[in-house]
Order: structure tokens, then sequence, then C-alpha cells
């Protein structure tokens, strides 16, 4: 978790002033990676407990427009932000409970980066998003829900 002084340094470095909005959100999304904006306005509350649902939108804009912040959505979920950018890390869905996990590139220094033969050889990759879809280990080890669907004879009910 950064201190107070490495986020106004950060704000400063992207060329942002440094207001006390930024500061709640960025220490939010530093300390709660891949939370969606509702969870991230109650986060930063805890900081700054005024801050408006707009402000935190427009902040998140702005952290993600200069880089400082990643937004990624994966399918069918709500967009999610995170602090660490720039490694060209991938991610961890479980498809039960929708956890997020960073892992690393597979193999070497960004394998990902490196298209198959036929993409155009005039097109220059820059960033590659992968995300591995699962179940995590809580998921994968809870007892099986009953069907929903079945009929109550079905289900051991009279």
């Amino acid at each position: 978790m950064p201190d107070p002084a490495e986020l106004e340094r950060d704000l400063r470095t992207a060329g942002l002033r440094v207001t006390r909005p930024r500061l709640a959100v960025l220490d939010a999304v530093h300390v709660h990676p891949h939370l969606d904006t509702e969870a991230l306005i109650g986060a930063a509350r805890t900081r700054l407990e005024s801050i408006s649902h707009q402000a935190v939108y427009d902040v998140l804009r702005v952290l993600t427009d200069t880089g400082l912040v990643r937004r990624i959505q994966p399918q069918g979920s709500v967009a999610r932000y995170e602090a660490r950018v720039g490694d060209n890390h991938h991610h961890l869905v479980c498809r039960d409970c929708g956890v997020i996990v960073d892992v690393d590139c597979a193999t070497g220094a960004a394998p990902c980066l490196m298209p198959s033969g036929d993409a155009p050889p005039d097109f220059v990759v820059d960033e590659a998003e992968v995300i591995y879809w699962g179940r995590c280990r809580s998921c994968a080890t809870a007892p099986a829900a009953p069907s929903t669907t079945a009929r109550p004879a079905e289900r051991g009910n009279p």
C-alpha cells in the first residue's frame, strides 16, 4: 500500500493536480485491486466521506486516461480497476464467484506480445490482454448447490 507522499508524487508525475478526491480514489484502487466503481465509491469514502459518485467516476476516468490506473472488464462483468499498470500482466477470473487474480505472462518476456504468423506484418502490438477463466479453489471444492430447476420429488421432497 503506497503512502500519501507516493500517491501525490504519482499524480504530479502524470501531470495532474493533487486533490483530495484523486488521492482518495487512487488510494482505494491501490488498497483494493479489481473493485468495481460502486465498491470503489465505498472504499474512497472511508478516506473522504463527502466524495460524490460523480467525482469518483470523473477521477477514475482521469486516472485511467493518464495511465495511473488500468480498467479491465471481463466478459459479463462490470468494469474493474487496478493500480498495477505497465507490466502487461493477465488475469484469472472465477466463473462462479467472480474473483479476479493477477498473473504474470506465461513464460519469458511477454510472449503474448508475439501474435501468430498470420498477423499483418505492419501491425505493431504493444499490449495483450489475456483472461484465464475457471473456478477458484473455494468454488471448485464447494459442494454442488442443489438444482433449482428440479421438481420437488427429484430433490427428495414429497
